[in-house]
């Protein structure tokens, strides 16, 4: 099989089965959660921290495979990060507590990384900067496919077989992955960059410095880290506190997803009719009126498996409306080192999502309301932000 010309709508919809490897492991084991609880002899918060763990090695190793994919090229970091993650599934399926999972939780997290990470650096080689959101919302769309099939295909992965399964077929996953990559993805590195440490610190220190690259970063992270705090509890509030079967947690979370896949549609078909900042200030109001609705639900009591994912599923189409805007505005100025701007973009991205996961591990009772209030705050904040955004100068 030859290589995949550059800019092929093919090689687009690849890029996006590498993005998936993230969701993938985070929803496909979702509805055995409670499951977990009850075969470890653990409580919620020792089972949640396993998705923590995951987030937090996906956010820490953004810092170097950034770096090392702008020194020695996108491809042969993508082919270890996927080795890597294949092999910690393969130990997750193996694990015997609930530590051991954690740990290879966080392993698995660092090598899912690579695959969003690298895409979105990709598509910064590959396309002019005109082109770059709707390409990136493209991406997305196709992406957003994964975290459809992930809990529905989990659900009744748990009817035939036990949680291990899971991580077997996500290894599985990786393999057919790494087989792609090999045959069909092109290199989209042109120019390399030192990997001397006072480079890698100059062009971090660069990134650090310019305020718009960082509002911009922090205003899509908050709206990101919401739909991560919505992850962790969703099983335990709609399987524990909504009585929801596990068989039939995927059907309910597709309405999550469809928001999503809606809000990458609409930005791929308007991203050059309206300004960037115009559907990065409309998503994250969106996002404010569905967590408000939330509250107002839950405040009369109104209790429905419905009355939780249709808010968030208008969410998670503000975060479809706003993310891809928000990155390609970010990406555009920084050609010359666009890996370590994604990565860096990522680690602020999954760390803000580990850190909210967390919390909502210590906060969780079943009950969704502690969860309206998070999701209002952190779209109160990514507004705030929008509305912050100094103009575009020259690094």
């Amino acid at each position: 099989m030859a290589l995949l010309s550059k800019q092929s709508p093919s090689l687009l919809y690849l890029l996006a089965a590498f993005v998936a490897l993230g969701p993938l492991a985070t929803d496909m084991y979702l509805p055995a959660l409670p499951g977990l609880q009850a075969a470890f002899q653990t409580d919620i918060a020792s089972v949640q921290l396993t998705l923590s763990a995951y987030l937090a090695g996906f956010s820490c190793f953004h810092l170097a495979c950034g770096p090392l994919s702008d020194r020695f090229g996108r491809r042969p970091i993508l082919l270890v990060g996927m080795l890597v993650f294949m092999l910690a599934s393969i130990a997750c399926s193996l694990s015997e507590t609930v530590i051991s999972l954690t740990v290879w939780r966080f392993v698995q997290g660092i090598g899912a990384c690579v695959g969003p990470t690298l895409a979105r650096a990709m598509v910064r080689d590959l396309y002019p900067p005109l082109r770059i959101s709707k390409a990136l919302a493209s991406m997305n769309a196709v992406m957003a496919l994964a975290p459809i099939v992930a809990p529905i295909l989990g659900g009744w992965m748990l009817l035939l077989w036990p949680w291990p399964s899971i991580f077997i077929f996500l290894a599985i996953y990786a393999g057919l992955a790494i087989i792609l990559l090999r045959l069909k993805v092109p290199e989209s590195l042109t120019s390399k960059q030192s990997l001397r440490p006072s480079n890698i610190v100059a062009n971090y220190s660069l990134l650090l410095r310019n305020p718009r690259f960082l509002i911009l970063v922090i205003a899509a992270s908050c709206l990101y880290a919401g739909a991560f705090t919505f992850v962790a509890g969703s099983s335990f509030i709609l399987i524990g506190f909504m009585g929801v079967a596990s068989e039939d947690f995927g059907y309910w979370f597709t309405f999550i997803v469809m928001g999503y896949f809606l809000g990458n549609v609409f930005t791929a078909r308007y991203a050059q009719v309206f300004q960037g900042l115009q559907l990065m200030r409309a998503g994250a109001w969106l996002a404010m009126m569905s967590s408000l609705l939330m509250i107002l639900l839950y405040h009369f009591q109104l209790y429905h498996p419905l009355t939780l994912v249709l808010p968030v599923a208008l969410f998670t189409c503000a975060i479809g409306i706003t993310l891809p805007s928000a990155m390609a505005a970010a990406l555009e100025p920084f050609a010359n080192m666009a890996g370590t701007a994604s990565a860096l973009m990522g680690f602020v991205q999954m760390g803000m999502a580990a850190t909210g996961a967390f919390i909502v591990s210590i906060v969780v009772t079943g009950e969704p309301t502690p969860l309206a209030y998070t999701l209002f705050g952190l779209a109160g904040v990514s507004c705030a932000l929008f509305y912050c955004i100094p103009p575009k100068r020259e690094h």
